[in-house]
């Protein structure tokens, strides 16, 4: 029986959706489109904390790839978990850039009104909310601070926001700017009603001249005003600066008036946050930025209209969906002729062209990028674009750029995003320079300062890392031997034919760490003898975040070589199985303490099948390599229906800027991209009676499961445009081409389709073989 705090959380969130979608409906003026936003709920994932991930998400006000965020924020400065949904007061209001709790926020600053004494504070100025009060949807946001009596809405642009705050009567009425810990300066205009400045905080990856500019506009004339830093406060001292700046500027104010603020934001100068707020914010009132706000999520959304789907369904996929638009952040402006240009968090200098921040290769090459080749493929090479700027302004290419060079995760995985891309005919980009780059990455020993490949001498020399002369070694040759498939793919539709035979042969350096003894990818010393004592549920050591469990499977470009390693189909299948079905215990290992994934992992309650963590999200799709789909079938509805929900509870583990969501998003519709680069889809089974896709040609996909339920979740059949296929895989061609996939749908596993080797999915080992 679910406890009493559960009952109640969930009674107080389906207020607050509520609240959201009977909030004044805003998809009138947006005619011909369903009112699909009212489902994008920003709180799911949100009860998140250190020890336990749902999400680890904040409620993101933004607008698709924004350059800021704005988020009520319940913690104190420094905490970077910004919001949670148990806490019961806000701080602050923050324009924020924070990618995860994990990489940390920069260029952030927190605006906060009040009435009564000033409390500088964050937590003395922190105020009592309610959720049943609180409307969070992805265009606009609205509280009421209870200490003040004030509501508090907020709605964005791409580059800035707009506040509106509705008062009590008081004669000390205030808005308050707090820069946040780091270097700042803040300058107060009161003839122009303006607050100007900047911030250079942030969590690494940039240089010394790093700043996010801010124009801050008022709708009435300033009472007065203070300034402060972290030695003194000053009464109308219109300039400061220091290590922690603020501002506050003082109103009198009636009852209900209201006050609205204009914020646009820069990362190269005042004069071009200006130009942004000129161009973004000033012309507009609030109610005209929400509605267009509204438009563009929803036009976003209604690109896949379900039928045949719960509310809590509608709102699991459209909240992923809108998830997945959030990132990658763009970084370019145009200035005031027009010309797209970025501050370069490379080189310190201002440049032309395409940049985006925050993307987390490891985890965005597997769903986000493969998602936005079918429905986004002009973003897709923009994207690309400012991953070359990147390397043409830093020398190399960025594994986990927030906002530049940070030496986080492993792989050199921008080599996924290239050659899928290229291999998908999305050529908008200079795709020479692009396998320049992914090779370097492949060849060239990166500085300290630089991503590259840790141990790429000795993987290039002896085919593996060495443990323990490489911490994650095992984990970190299993994502080389990928890229390297990702350059042989590249090179061998480019014609390369001086680096086809080289990259086909690294790319199956998985082998050499396979121990054919147990049937593990397991830790080898340098003189190729095996990691022992060993435990394949042991966390850390040779591997990332997880354990041989876990990364045995990480093989998405060559599943039937690894089949072959373990004996064949029989042997595969049999492994498989027993991830799903072993108890689901963990040795701590190096990490010497309990890490949040391996709580989620228990919790998970599917043996050491970890949902919550990248490496295993292929992991069910792998039985329809070895002939049996059905199970993939069972699985993934399994991991649809049982660790997904509509609640603040709502992912498995970090959401990880899109990626949890795009599994979500995939398997929902029926089929997901195991191998980025493959040009292939494989299918699972719809979770929906009926999906209609926009896909980013302008052509539709249909995809109907008529008789699909809750019972009915094997695949009896599969046909595309009319004629039925066995094979377990969709190809992006097909897809590309719309029309129609048919699913036949019946609660009983069909065990004879797909069955063959010639419906298995693409493995490089076949390609091979065909090949000779």
């Amino acid at each position: 029986m679910p406890s009493w705090k559960y009952l109640y959380k969930s009674l107080i969130f389906s207020v607050l959706i509520l609240n959201s979608c009977t909030l004044r409906d805003l998809s009138t003026v947006d005619q011909g489109k369903n009112n699909l936003i009212k489902y994008a709920n920003p709180l799911i994932g949100a009860e998140s904390t250190f020890e336990l991930s749902s999400g680890n998400t904040y409620p993101a006000v933004a607008l698709p790839f924004g350059m800021n965020f704005w988020t009520p924020q319940t913690s104190v400065n420094e905490d970077k978990w910004l919001y949670n949904y148990d806490a019961r007061k806000i701080s602050g209001f923050r324009c924020t850039h924070q990618p995860s709790p994990w990489m940390g926020d920069y260029g952030a600053f927190s605006i906060m009104p009040m009435t009564g004494s000033l409390f500088l504070n964050d937590e003395q100025r922190a105020s009592e909310f309610s959720h049943a009060e609180e409307v969070a949807t992805p265009y606009y946001y609205k509280a009421n601070l209870k200490k003040y009596d004030i509501d508090v809405e907020m709605t964005p642009t791409t580059r800035g926001a707009l506040f509106n705050f509705t008062f009590p009567e008081s004669q000390s009425s205030y808005i308050l700017l707090d820069a946040l810990p780091g270097e700042s300066f803040i300058r107060v205009l009161p003839e122009q009603q303006k607050i100007v400045g900047y911030t250079r905080n942030n969590s690494g990856g940039v240089p010394s001249n790093f700043a996010c500019y801010f124009v801050i506009a008022f709708d009435k004339p300033l009472l007065s005003y203070t300034t402060w830093n972290e030695e003194s406060l000053k009464a109308m001292n219109n300039e400061i600066t220091g290590k922690h700046c603020g501002a506050a500027v003082k109103f009198s104010t009636s009852r209900n008036e209201e006050i609205e603020l204009r914020v646009a934001t820069s990362f190269i100068s005042i004069q071009q946050a200006q130009i942004n707020f000129n161009r973004e914010v000033e012309r507009f009132t609030f109610d005209q930025v929400k509605i267009k706000a509204n438009q563009i999520w929803n036009t976003e959304l209604n690109k896949i209209k379900l039928e045949g789907s719960t509310n809590e369904q509608n709102t699991s996929f459209y909240t992923a969906y809108y998830r997945m638009l959030l990132f990658p952040r763009k970084l370019f402006e145009y200035d005031e002729d027009g010309r797209m240009v970025h501050y370069s968090p490379y080189d310190g200098q201002v440049h032309d062209g395409y940049l985006y921040g925050d993307i987390g290769m490891w985890d965005a090459f597997r769903e986000v990028f493969p998602f936005f080749t079918i429905m986004y493929p002009e973003i897709t090479g923009n994207v690309i674009n400012g991953l070359l700027n990147a390397y043409r302004e830093g020398g190399w290419l960025p594994v986990w750029p927030s906002p530049g060079y940070r030496k986080v995760m492993i792989g050199s995985h921008a080599a996924s995003l290239f050659a899928d891309a290229y291999i998908k005919n999305i050529r908008n980009f200079d795709y020479d320079l692009a396998y320049q780059a992914m090779k370097k990455d492949a060849i060239v020993i990166p500085p300290k300062y630089a991503p590259g490949r840790d141990g790429l001498k000795d993987y290039n020399e002896i085919g593996y890392l060495p443990y323990p002369d490489y911490k994650e070694s095992v984990s970190k040759t299993l994502e080389y031997s990928y890229d390297d498939f990702c350059i042989w793919r590249m090179a061998n539709d480019m014609d390369r034919l001086d680096d086809m035979a080289l990259y086909r042969i690294k790319a199956l350096n998985y082998k050499n760490v396979f121990d054919s003894t147990s049937n593990f990818m397991r830790g080898r010393y340098r003189d190729g003898s095996w990691l022992t004592p060993f435990s394949p549920i042991e966390w850390g050591g040779p591997y990332t975040e997880g354990n041989a469990w876990h990364y045995t499977w990480s093989v998405q470009h060559d599943p039937q070589g690894l089949i072959d390693l373990m004996g064949g189909n029989d042997q595969f299948v049999a492994k498989l199985d027993s991830l799903f079905n072993i108890p689901s215990e963990f040795k701590v290992g190096t990490y010497k303490r309990v890490i949040h994934e391996m709580t989620e992992m228990v919790l998970t309650d599917m043996g050491q099948y970890n949902h919550g963590n990248q490496p295993v999200h292929h992991v069910p799709y792998l039985y329809s390599y070895a002939g049996q789909p059905w199970k993939t079938q069972h699985r993934v509805r399994k991991i649809l229906t049982e660790l997904y929900n509509a609640n603040v509870d709502g992912y498995p583990g970090d959401e990880d800027n899109g990626s949890l969501s795009g599994w979500y998003i995939f398997s929902s519709l029926g089929f997901f991209p195991v191998c980025p680069g493959s040009g292939e889809y494989v299918f699972g089974a719809p979770l929906f009676k009926k999906a209609t896709i926009q896909l980013g040609n302008g052509k539709n996909m249909v995809i109907e499961a008529p008789e699909n339920s809750s019972e009915n979740y094997y695949v009896e059949n599969v046909e595309i445009n009319g004629e039925r296929i066995e094979r377990n895989y969709l190809t992006h061609n097909e897809l590309m081409n719309g029309g129609k996939i048919t699913f036949d749908m019946d609660n009983k596993p069909n065990k004879k389709r797909g069955t063959d080797p010639e419906d298995s999915p693409f493995s490089l080992t076949n390609w091979i073989s065909r090949e000779q």
